[in-house]
């Protein structure tokens, strides 16, 4: 391997951690310096194309295949790199932080895949970037014991062979690490993320019969994908790694990159391993993408957007299609529910519809699914043992049946449901729940026996920015009210001071409530539409 020049950056307003030179190492700085100085300009200008993108959209309202990569989509010849061993049976995925605790659970869930999250389930203070890394390396070192304080039980890592492969999630493109600077800027968080894990894992992984694997989030075109294909073209480089050892499943969590999925796939097709079907970041996307709609694009409560709409299972089936099309795993979307250890008849009914879910996504082609909690994990097995049986996936399933126009995947007045007074309260519950734990560094957050993170609080504040925006009509107690801003801030009002009420006066003073209501109603009402709420949010996160 050889040594990268010395690292120009430098470490901003950040607090020693314990061991966090096993992590910070100058060769490791200097090849995140490199990927820096080489790769975040064109980062800058993709950002720069998002926006114009978006501006189109508000004067077209409307999308389509792109007409200069026709010839892409019409080439039947390629495909993408076979599956390596570790990633070709991927039929139930775990997904959370990197937390010690949550490392241990994860990898011993008895899930094939654990997606190690630095993004949305992962709120990026320094501590957390910094000692999610070396959970990791210490993970794959087999040394990742932990002693819970509060009970005392102590947690330690099965055999490695019973472990789950590790796909690990960083950072969007849009992030920066402001702890990280060179150049007189900061590192875009996504550079910071893989350039550590790559670093430190890449040939460790490798002799241990894995890889470096990525799941790739909040990608909004093709062209962002060939900017992290030059990435690992440049890291396997740098690093003396074989080149194709890199490994990438990209999240299609944009109604942009919906479009673009086939070329998405070619750009990778060196690396890739697969497409995956999203849910809330997908609905934020079509919100923040179609805001100036009008009523034509307004969603209903969050909740009542299921995978079956027809403008979702479009997407579902369309990205099932094009991945075995491609010769790439299909997976499904994350259920949420985690399991209340005192209601077991909410646990029944939930149970009931994690199962239903799982059926229909074995049933639809695809070759796994997410789940947020260990106890799930053998509810979606079964859904997919039962049409996988001994097989790792059902890739040889084309699809072929499956045709999708383009205005199918925007039909959103195709839906039957309308928002309620009801959804406008769970998003304002929801959305303050989740910023206020996300401002104390937690990103992976359960509320109403639901594991929510950064993309739950982005479809809430976007749902009442457009119901706002578009003069939704709603009824409370049978009476007919607008939706309006004086509206949500009496809701918000009223939330906080029933969190205090349920908190206690001591409890409540402790959290960060008052920061979460101010920041929630920020990016609900101002005129101007945030991208992305964790932006702002970052300016206010602790450590």
């Amino acid at each position: 391997m050889s040594a990268p020049a010395p690292s120009p950056l430098a470490i901003v307003d950040a607090e020693p951690l314990e061991r966090q030179d096993e992590v910070l190492t100058e060769a490791a700085l200097a090849f995140v310096a490199q990927l820096h100085e080489r790769f975040t300009p064109r980062r800058d200008e993709l950002l720069a194309l998002r926006a114009k993108r978006r501006a189109e959209i508000a004067r077209t309202s409307s999308l389509d295949f792109l007409p200069e990569t026709a010839a892409v989509r019409a080439d039947d010849s390629w495909r993408v790199a076979p599956a390596p061993a570790a990633l070709n049976d991927r039929r139930v995925e775990i997904t959370g932080p990197t937390d010690r605790k949550m490392t241990i659970n994860a990898l011993n869930s008895g899930a094939k895949i654990w997606l190690a999250d630095f993004e949305d389930a992962s709120a990026p203070t320094w501590e957390n970037v910094v000692l999610g890394q070396r959970n990791l390396t210490d993970a794959f070192e087999g040394r990742v014991d932990f002693t819970d304080a509060r009970t005392g039980k102590a947690y330690a890592l099965k055999p490695a062979d019973e472990l789950a492969t590790v796909v690990m999630r960083p950072r969007g493109w849009h992030l920066d690490e402001r702890h990280l600077q060179g150049g007189g800027r900061a590192v875009p968080g996504s550079l910071v993320d893989f350039g550590l894990y790559f670093f430190h894992n890449a040939q460790r992984l490798l002799d241990q019969g894995k890889g470096p694997y990525f799941y790739l989030p909040k990608t909004e075109s093709h062209l962002e994908a060939r900017l992290w294909n030059d990435v690992f073209v440049h890291a396997q480089e740098a690093l003396g790694i074989p080149q194709g050892t890199v490994r990438a499943t990209v999240l299609i969590e944009t109604i942009t990159a919906a479009y673009e999925m086939e070329e998405i796939l070619y750009e990778l097709r060196d690396h890739a391993s697969g497409l995956n079907a999203g849910r809330w970041d997908y609905l934020f996307s079509i919100v923040k993408n179609f805001r100036d709609g009008g009523q034509k694009f307004v969603l209903p409560d969050r909740n009542a957007v299921t995978m079956t709409a027809p403008f979702m299972r479009a997407y579902t089936e369309l990205l099932v299609r094009t991945c075995h099309k491609r010769g790439a795993h299909a997976i499904g979307g994350m259920a949420a529910f985690i399991p209340s250890r005192k209601d077991a008849e909410v646990n029944k009914v939930a149970f009931e519809k994690v199962r239903a879910d799982k059926d229909r996504e074995a049933a639809d082609g695809f070759d796994g699914s997410w789940v947020a909690h260990p106890d799930l994990v053998p509810i979606a097995m079964k859904s997919f043992d039962a049409v996988l049986g001994d097989r790792p996936n059902q890739k040889e399933r084309l699809r072929e049946d499956v045709s999708v126009a383009a205005g199918d995947l925007i039909a959103v007045d195709s839906l039957d449901a309308k928002p309620t007074y009801e959804g406008l309260v769970n998003a304002v519950q929801v959305g303050t729940r989740y910023i206020e734990a996300w401002l104390r560094g937690s990103g992976a957050v359960a509320i109403f026996n639901l594991m929510e993170d950064a993309a739950t609080a982005e479809i809430s504040r976007s749902q009442i920015w457009q119901w706002i925006n578009a003069g939704v009509r709603v009824e409370r107690e049978g009476e007919p009210l607008t939706v309006t801003a004086e509206l949500a801030r009496e809701v918000a009002a009223k939330e906080l001071t029933d969190l205090r009420a349920e908190l206690g006066e001591e409890t409540f003073a402790a959290g960060r409530w008052q920061q979460a209501h101010d920041l929630l109603l920020t990016v609900a009402l101002d005129e101007d539409y945030a991208d992305f709420l964790t932006v702002p949010a970052y300016e206010r996160l602790r450590g």
